[in-house]
């Protein structure tokens, strides 16, 4: 007779439907509406490593459509075949100690190993303070660097970290070290939202997204969640989804969160109202951004991309302002981001976002060029195409090839110096486009 233990029942089930690993979590991640179950997970179950509980079972059940009673009593069999006869489990999952066949002395001395047994397991812990406070100390650095540093440099780091993370919610931790390891698998979710953002992969950051959200939840961290919605908000903007923009920034502001969030988010709602065509709009939000700077609560609990320094405010407020349109405002664009890069100059150099300097020097680009300023158009281009392609994410590839564009006016034509820019511009887009040949092989 065949193995009937749970895990060659669900080797079985899987192999009858000709699916892997991780479409079995897929599917059980479908029911569930979160990602809860990872194909490594389902390999735990099927080699025996780890038995289902009644919950997980349930779900299971539901998969593979049988009745959640097969995988009971496949259950049951594992035990048996491994010594546990102490009982059998019922349909709450306890276990139902036969009386019949114990003396009443041996019944209790039984339930008492138990409950010691229990005692055991809450002090078998895979992360004490220790542990946690090292993984805040990295993602803190990582954050921090992100902004700084070449992407490449850090993505292999962020990976790993977050699959760390991961594993140690899997296991045994006090109810506060679960709490602070769910904000850390928040903002490492949220990093690497960023890393596919920066590349070019929106349903991918998407997806990342969501994790991050479903961690702070967990955490009841009301900064992270706010945080989340504006790289939600971010996500649908690079879409071209610019009115969901808005309103995803919107909700995040609901959060009661102190620190900047408050400007960020009022800073993404403006720059996608006024990409919308609601210049009434962003002028209002733009001016929430500035209230909330001033009565801004606290400081950031974590730097780098968490935070929303003030010389990113200025460059948002740039990109808000030319959109919006007009002398005036393509004048207040050309000031804000002057402001964002005499900020971002002036500080620490592990503080100075590439990213901002680079969105930065193309919004005055662009204002010089409206303003028939061809001179301050190639100079200010020219600090991004002069930089090394790998320091460009998506983003600002499209501001370059958006330039481009408008560099081709008919107003332009037989102008060499325009002829000049937009070849650069036209042959740094070729080399760097897609960025996601940049990434490196991750390890397994």
């Amino acid at each position: 007779m065949g193995d009937t233990g749970i895990g060659a029942s669900l080797l079985r089930l899987r192999k009858e439907r000709g699916w892997t690993q991780q479409k079995v979590a897929d599917e059980y991640n479908a029911l569930e509406g979160r990602a809860a179950m990872t194909g490594k997970e389902i390999g735990r179950y099927e080699r025996e490593a780890r038995i289902p509980v009644p919950y997980t079972r349930s779900h299971l059940a539901q998969v593979f459509v049988v009745e959640v009673g097969v995988l009971d009593r496949a259950v049951v069999s594992t035990k048996r075949r491994r010594g546990d006869e102490d009982g059998v489990e019922g349909a709450g999952g306890l276990a139902v100690p036969d009386l019949s066949e114990r003396s009443v002395v041996g019944t209790v001395s039984a339930d008492a190993s138990s409950s010691a047994e229990f005692a055991r397991f809450i002090t078998q812990r895979n992360a004490d303070e220790l542990v946690v406070e090292q993984l805040e100390a990295d993602v803190a650095r990582l954050a921090r660097s992100y902004v700084s540093h070449p992407l490449m440099e850090l993505y292999v780091d962020i990976k790993r970290l977050r699959d760390d993370t991961f594993d140690l919610l899997r296991g045994r931790q006090r109810p506060r070290q679960t709490s602070d390891l769910y904000v850390s698998a928040s903002r490492l979710c949220g990093l690497c939202a960023h890393v596919c953002l920066d590349l070019g992969h929106y349903d991918s950051a998407a997806t990342h997204a969501r994790t991050a959200r479903a961690c702070a939840e967990a955490a009841g961290h009301e900064g992270m969640l706010a945080w989340v919605r504006a790289v939600e908000s971010l996500i649908a903007y690079w879409t071209g989804l610019y009115e969901q923009a808005a309103r995803l920034a919107q909700a995040g502001r609901q959060h009661r969160a102190g620190g900047s969030i408050g400007a960020r988010l009022a800073s993404l709602e403006a720059r996608s109202l006024a990409l919308a065509g609601d210049k009434a709009g962003a002028a209002i939000a733009l001016a929430d951004a500035e209230r909330s700077r001033e009565g801004m609560l606290g400081h950031d609990d974590a730097p780098g991309v968490f935070a929303f320094p003030a010389a990113k405010q200025f460059a948002y407020a740039g990109t808000t302002h030319l959109a919006i349109g007009g002398r005036g405002h393509v004048q207040q664009a050309i000031a804000s981001a002057d402001t964002a890069i005499r900020l971002y100059r002036g500080a620490e150099a592990d503080d100075q976002s590439v990213g901002d300097l680079f969105a930065a020097h193309l919004d005055l680009a662009r204002g010089h060029m409206l303003l028939d300023d061809l001179d301050g158009t190639e100079a200010m281009a020219d600090f991004v195409l002069d930089a090394p392609a790998e320091r460009m994410s998506a983003s600002i590839v499209r501001r370059l090839v958006d330039l481009g564009r408008e560099l081709g006016g008919r107003q332009y034509g037989g102008v060499a110096q325009v002829s000049r820019l937009r070849e650069r511009i036209q042959h740094t887009a070729v080399l760097i486009d897609p960025p996601a040949a940049r990434l490196p092989e991750l390890p397994t």
